[in-house]
């Protein structure tokens, strides 16, 4: 009797094929692009004594503004 007075509820839709699989894809692929070209750029513009220091404050800002313009998502 207690399983006839419930009410069946739908489960949350599954998500579709493209977000299961593509969107992530694209999402590794554009961050890396944008981790390796930020990297790139911060080694070839090396200023003078920064050494080591450059590359590693670009992609804390890389990551930093990603984070601030894309977190809602």
């Amino acid at each position: 009797q207690d399983v006839l007075d419930m009410e069946l509820k739908a489960g949350p839709p599954r998500p579709s094929w493209y977000e299961r699989h593509v969107q992530p894809c694209l999402a590794e692929l554009l961050g890396s692009a944008l981790f390796i070209f930020i990297g790139c750029l911060a080694a070839v513009e090396d200023a003078g004594g920064a050494g080591r220091l450059q590359p590693a404050l670009a992609h804390g800002l890389a990551l930093g503004v990603a984070v601030a313009v894309l977190g809602d998502i």
